[in-house]
């Protein structure tokens, strides 16, 4: 019979050894395959729902960006309608406001002139004015000068 030497069981045992590391690597390699094998159809499935994403992204902006140039010509025009009307208003008073003054002030005294005194109201009586919901007397209005 061979009796097995002690040379010959360490060169066993390091071919063991070797083929548990080999097959241990194997495994690990294998499954290392499968991660990158899922991560970049991960990567794929997302590149795919993204690049429309951004299309339609960018269409927004440029729609909200149209909408904002509407805004601002629209806010462009009631401002220059504006300093039109306050304009025109300037006018129409300038125009208006001082001879219809001067013909109200002249119907007023025509009235005057024409109709005298009431004889039943007594001369010193004292005349009101209503101001914006409260009646005082034309004295306390104009400062006790009447």
């Amino acid at each position: 019979m061979h009796t097995v030497s002690g040379g010959e069981v360490a060169g066993i045992l390091v071919a063991v050894f070797w083929a548990i590391l080999v097959s241990f690597l194997a495994v690990a390699l294998a499954r290392l395959a499968q991660t990158l094998k899922a991560t970049t159809k991960l990567v794929a499935d997302v590149t795919d729902q993204a690049v429309p994403l951004l299309a339609e992204a960018s269409t927004a902006v440029r729609s909200a960006q149209t909408q904002i140039d509407r805004v601002d010509a629209i806010a462009s025009d009631v401002q220059e309608v504006t300093s039109n009307a306050s304009a025109l208003s300037t006018t129409v008073a300038s125009t208006f406001g001082g001879p219809l003054v001067k013909v109200a002030a002249f119907g007023y005294g025509v009235r005057r002139a024409l109709g005298g005194r009431k004889e039943d109201v007594p001369a010193n009586a004292s005349r009101r004015t209503v101001i914006v919901g409260r009646t005082v007397s034309r004295r306390s209005a104009r400062g006790k000068r009447d």
